[in-house]
């Protein structure tokens, strides 16, 4: 950054052009869940993951990342378990979102967080089948469509 050249400048334009011409993936409103296992400090497995469900907020998105991270904790301790470990503590869980960390800890706020199986069709971007699929089954019509 503080002595660019020539040849940056010319990885920087392939980069472009590669980009320009590669399909990109779907956008959505689903967040991605990531959680890393460590076992006595060392990193055993990991996951990035899109959820299934559009979350309301980054709180419940995280909140929901940490219930993929327990299922996994749990699973993960029942195999040390099986393999005739027994963990001396109970297992941590990490989360920097104060959001979902008050969720997580106040039962009453479990209510608060929805989900939305679907997209909406009214406030997100969906393919033109869904978005006419969606019309259909609520009893909407195109307006401007040639009769």
């Amino acid at each position: 950054m503080h002595l660019p050249s020539e040849d940056h400048l010319g990885a920087v334009t392939r980069i472009l052009r590669y980009l320009k011409v590669t399909p990109g993936s779907a956008t959505n409103r689903h967040s991605t869940s990531v959680y890393f296992m460590f076992v006595g400090g060392n990193l055993v497995t990991w996951r990035s993951k899109k959820q299934k469900v559009v979350s309301r907020s980054s709180a419940e998105a995280e909140y929901c990342g940490m219930a993929h991270g327990v299922c996994e904790l749990l699973w993960l301790r029942r195999l040390l378990r099986d393999l005739g470990f027994r963990p001396k503590k109970p297992m941590d869980l990490y989360c920097d979102n104060k959001a979902a960390i008050a969720i997580a800890h106040n039962l009453v706020q479990h209510d608060r967080i929805k989900h939305v199986e679907l997209a909406d069709v009214l406030t997100k971007t969906v393919s033109r089948s869904i978005f006419l699929n969606s019309l259909d089954k609520l009893g909407m019509r195109d307006v401007f469509a040639p009769s």
